[in-house]
């Protein structure tokens, strides 16, 4: 019995020591794997609030680095912006190029275009990377607002079973030379047009804390799915207003924050409660304001600051019918049932003789209430026709009669910085830093 009592206690003992061994050894596996790849590892060891704390530092590290001039890496569409992949690339520079790929290097006079396939030889080393020797890289292959485009920094090109994907990879500061003009016309007032380069610097900054399309590692597109960027010619004054701002975002509360944008006001703006969205301390800049000065809103002679339209009810009961997917029938009334800041419409109810559909958020209401098949007539008279999206949800509508009588203002989802208005407020002798602090409340432009 003693004997047996022994050879338990060493079996005992021999069991603790093996069970401390290995919580040694994971101990140590865990420090190793969390210094090694960083912040993930060590984060499942944090408590709550260690975690939201760590969140902050990280995504202030990342503000810092941006803000530091780091590159942003663009996914360029096809023509039209229909699709990410190319059935082939054709490159230029008149300075000749330099491709590498694999570990190699490879030089391309600058004679003619260099065509690359899905299937060429060089991706069997990994991505091809090209610069231009000198100046702008000109993707023959591609077509754009002003024709075929250029671009600086490297185009970097990945093959995949669909086709090239084409990327962009430059500079921030040169980015925003190619956002700017696709995005507000340069021939703008400058402090309009500074308003635009911050906006979008800030809009970029914030983008680039993870990426769009991760499979590719790219920050964004060149489609209005992010900002437009390299659809109109580079323009000089777009240049001097990125150059004029360099490095200065907007911050609310020390942080950048995502600066959005659209074309015309009705005279107010929205919140993002329009998206559904609620208020909270980290949008809360995104408030409703009304964008004019003593003499009145600033847009009140611009065509879209109000708008009308007379719909058929045979056509808007298509309509809603085809964008709802709900087979309203003919329809017998539309109703905005609730408003947001602004008086932007947030929910509509559309009654037909066989259903009703219930829409809500202004760009869900703005594409039932869209589509081709009426006129939309701007208050200066000019005409266009409708389209996919109603021009905004700031509008009022009624039956009389055969016809839907939409009555509206404005042109776009109304959140943040009016661009026609920005243009009205310089011309009136405002700068660009008042522009922003209009728009987004609270804020603080700095580097």
């Amino acid at each position: 019995m003693r004997r047996n009592g022994l050879e338990k206690h060493l079996y005992y003992g021999l069991a603790i020591l093996t069970v401390l061994f290995i919580i040694v050894g994971l101990t140590a596996a865990l420090k190793g794997s969390g210094e090694g790849d960083g912040k993930a590892k060590k984060g499942e060891m944090l408590s709550e609030v260690e975690k939201e704390e760590k969140k902050e530092e990280e995504k202030t590290g990342k503000e810092k680095e941006s803000a530091a001039g780091s590159d942003i890496r663009v996914l360029l569409m096809t023509d039209g912006y229909q699709y990410i992949t190319h059935p082939d690339v054709s490159v230029s520079a008149a300075s000749g190029l330099v491709l590498s790929y694999g570990g190699e290097t490879e030089e391309w006079p600058g004679e003619s275009p260099l065509q690359i396939a899905p299937d060429d030889g060089r991706f069997q080393k990994g991505n091809i990377r090209i610069q231009a020797k000198e100046g702008k890289i000109i993707v023959e292959s591609l077509n754009r607002g002003y024709g075929t485009p250029s671009y600086e920094g490297v185009i970097e090109l990945r093959t995949t079973a669909e086709g090239i994907v084409m990327i962009n990879e430059l500079p921030v500061e040169s980015y925003l030379c190619g956002v700017v003009p696709s995005e507000m016309p340069s021939a703008y007032e400058l402090e309009a047009l500074k308003a635009q380069a911050v906006c979008a610097r800030s809009y970029a900054y914030r983008q680039m804390e993870g990426y769009g399309y991760p499979e590719y590692e790219a920050h964004v597109d060149d489609s209005t799915a992010y900002q437009v960027y390299g659809n109109s010619e580079p323009a000089e004054s777009s240049a001097q207003a990125v150059r004029e701002t360099e490095g200065e975002v907007v911050r609310y509360n020390g942080k950048i924050v995502t600066t959005y944008y659209y074309s015309t006001s009705c005279g107010r703006t929205t919140s993002v409660q329009a998206w559904g969205t609620q208020p909270d301390d980290f949008n809360s800049y995104l408030t409703s304001v009304e964008v004019k000065g003593e003499d009145g809103d600033y847009e009140r002679e611009l065509p879209w600051y109000r708008w009308e339209a007379s719909v058929p009810v045979q056509t808007m009961s298509d309509l809603v019918g085809l964008n709802t997917q709900v087979d309203v029938g003919t329809l017998e009334s539309i109703e905005v049932t609730e408003t947001g800041p602004g008086g932007v419409a947030l929910k509509i109810e559309a009654k037909g003789d066989r259903g009703t559909a219930v829409v809500e958020t202004e760009n869900k209401i703005r594409r039932a209430l869209g589509g081709s098949g009426y006129t939309i007539k701007r208050q200066d008279g000019s005409e266009a026709d409708s389209s996919t999206l109603l021009p905004s949800a700031f509008f009022t509508i009624e039956k009389s009669g055969d016809t839907f009588l939409i009555k509206g203002g404005g042109y776009g989802h109304g959140i943040g910085m009016s661009q026609n208005g920005a243009n009205e407020m310089a011309k009136n002798g405002k700068d660009y830093k008042e522009i922003l602090t209009l728009f987004f409340q609270g804020v603080t432009v700095e580097k």
